[in-house]
């Protein structure tokens, strides 16, 4: 006999979609009803995995800020993002990723140094 496959966290796009609702902080049937769809639908795409059709893919992607990709295939980047809970914190990081390199660059040194400071002063209050 086979054993059954355990699927790992976001591995299928119902989890996909339920996390990064969940990350929003809102309802299937808040969600339903900004990507005007019946809460019914919804469940059906989160618990049951069906796959929706292109127009709500198209949606969905919006609502969350992420990608159809994201959604239908889900990868390691993506799915390192929607753990992140800061919507704004993500968007914020797209703005910086369609810099130049050299303005990438300064400000990875800003975030960097900012980080070391806090961790320093951090252990200096301890």
């Amino acid at each position: 006999m086979a054993a059954k496959k355990t699927v790992s966290p976001l591995e299928t796009m119902g989890e996909r979609i339920q996390q990064l609702r969940k990350n929003l902080g809102i309802t299937q049937a808040d969600l339903a009803k900004k990507i005007a769809i019946s809460h019914t639908q919804m469940a059906r795409y989160e618990i049951k995995n069906i796959y929706p059709p292109a127009d709500v893919l198209k949606n969905l992607a919006d609502v969350f800020g992420t990608t159809i990709d994201f959604l239908v295939m889900g990868d390691n980047e993506s799915k390192a993002q929607a753990s992140l809970k800061d919507t704004e914190l993500i968007n914020q990081f797209k703005k910086i990723s369609a810099l130049p390199e050299e303005e990438k660059t300064l400000v990875l040194k800003m975030i960097t140094a900012y980080i070391r400071d806090f961790n320093t002063q951090q252990a200096y209050a301890s």
